[in-house]
């Protein structure tokens, strides 16, 4: 298929083949894009230094000054709305309408960093001197490095850069190399409205293309004193030693293996229509996706026949396509993936439903598969591993704290859920004896983050926190001052130290 007016409208440039280039291909049938050039080392470390020099002029633009700038860029993005969507769509395979939502998510956190520029506040701390006082102040910490994903191909870059922004840092993009039109795009809007503003240096956004080699540079770099990668928990554990070793600070999102609770009370409709989506949406492939259910035992076998529907319901097609709901795989590797994860399942006893590759025709190219069920009565092994693919685990609990105890069992803390009616067992699984993630929903799906509330969660996902609440900080260094406002000179705790 010819998808050259997506990348037209989106403004993307087609290259000619280059040597070492990345090759940018479509999830929806595998073709070929176009190709992107990858930088060189020489000029990787040239960007850095040209943010850190920008850095230097950027941290001292008045904070409200900064998100005028991030607000032109909200702007923008919204005119160029439909444009960006498809390009996610076609470069990621997430159908529109989750492609337009991402979108939507790089508009509502600039909107946040805008509203953040007025309230970058710190505190008036009393003194046990007189004629003292103590400030906690927060400063911008220099150039952020941001590595991102291909699942969220937009909208994670954007909840870096438009707090970093606002805090007075500069920022060094490096994009999964699956999907580096969409960095492409939105790349290009906010140097567009960089370059228009006034008082705004021109390299305070640098976007680096590259492979892991590229990635390992930043999170080697010196002049970086914050990066902030999003990818899987390998990627995280081989990223954060090298940043530590040097006494840099990391921002990680790394894997989920969410979990949700159906409890007795449970209102099945409802729990059905969040279950589905936050199981198969975005064909799995996202860090907060479903991907294991814990059913109350009296309820299985009602709720298994609901599900069986649902999933066989499931329009799998084009993700351009109206009505579609499952769009492709991002790429052979992931089908294999999930193909051994079925197999082990299998091997383990467990009855699976779907995972079936699905042929669309004219899109042979694209790895298409039917969102997979597998219905067991105890936990296995390969249940407690990631797997980026629609695959939802289902297995029955008797008591509510062993329903709590299956759901923190894996190493992953990202997002969890509960489906209940019953106030005591949804406040239980909100307290401290509950959900060990970072993320708790009760009566919504796991999947599914406003940017109001710090995204991020606990133990192998990283610790890390993004978007909303005090996150900011994570981009700010603290500085503790004090005021000496009187004649004398006391000294802490009642020291004496007298001289002549």
């Amino acid at each position: 298929m010819n998808f050259s007016s997506v990348l037209q409208d989106a403004g993307v440039p087609l290259a000619a083949q280059s040597a070492g280039g990345i090759e940018a291909h479509t999830p929806i049938d595998g073709s070929l894009l176009t190709w992107v050039p990858i930088d060189s080392a020489a000029a990787i470390e040239a960007k850095i230094q040209a943010a850190t020099r920008a850095f230097l002029d950027w941290r001292a633009v008045p904070a409200p000054t900064r998100g005028e700038l991030v607000r032109r860029f909200a702007e923008r993005v919204r005119r160029d709305k439909p444009a960006l969507g498809r390009l996610i769509s076609l470069e990621s395979g997430k159908i529109l309408t989750e492609g337009l939502g991402e979108v939507q998510e790089v508009i509502d956190i600039c909107d946040f960093a805008v509203g953040l520029s007025r309230q970058l506040y710190g505190l008036t701390i009393a003194s046990e001197r007189p004629g003292h006082h103590l400030l906690e102040r927060w400063h911008p910490i220099g150039p952020v490095g941001v590595i991102t994903a291909f699942n969220f191909p937009m909208a994670v870059w954007a909840w870096n850069a438009a707090l970093a922004l606002v805090c007075g840092n500069t920022v060094i993009w490096k994009p999964s190399e699956k999907t580096p039109l969409c960095a492409l795009a939105l790349h290009r809007l906010l140097s567009e409205v960089i370059a228009e503003f006034d008082g705004a240096p021109k390299d305070i956004s640098q976007l680096v293309m590259g492979r892991r080699e590229a990635g390992e540079q930043l999170a080697d770099s010196a002049a970086l004193p914050l990066v902030s990668a999003t990818g899987s928990t390998a990627m995280g554990r081989a990223l954060g030693p090298r940043v530590a070793a040097r006494f840099g600070r990391t921002l990680l999102e790394l894997g989920g293996n969410n979990a949700a609770i159906v409890t007795p009370s449970a209102d099945l409709a409802l729990s059905v229509r969040a279950i589905v989506f936050a199981a198969a949406g975005t064909a799995g492939q996202r860090c907060t996706t479903l991907r294991r259910l814990i059913v109350h035992r009296s309820l299985v076998d009602k709720l298994r026949p609901m599900l069986r529907k649902a999933y066989a319901s499931l329009p799998v097609g084009s993700p351009l396509e109206t009505g579609t709901l499952v769009g492709p795989l991002i790429d052979a590797g992931s089908f294999e993936r999930m193909g051994a994860a079925l197999a082990a399942a299998r091997a383990a006893g467990a009855t699976v439903t779907g995972g079936e590759r699905v042929t669309v025709p004219g899109l042979e190219g694209g790895h298409y598969v039917r969102p997979a069920l597998v219905e067991s009565e105890r936990t296995f092994p390969s249940m407690r591993e990631e797997t980026f693919a629609p695959i939802l685990y289902i297995f029955p609990y008797d008591s509510f704290a062993e329903a709590i105890a299956l759901q923190n069992e894996v190493r992953q803390g990202l997002s969890s859920a509960i489906f209940t009616t019953n106030m005591q067992e949804a406040e239980t699984f909100l307290s401290a004896t509950g959900s060990d993630c970072g993320i708790a929903n009760v009566n919504t799906g796991p999947s599914g983050a406003e940017i109001g509330g710090a995204f991020g969660g606990e133990k192998e996902t990283g610790g890390g926190r993004e978007s909303g609440s005090d996150a900011w900080k994570t981009y700010m260094r603290r500085q503790t001052q004090t005021v000496n406002y009187s004649s004398a000179m006391p000294l802490a705790q009642g020291v004496q130290f007298t001289i002549d």
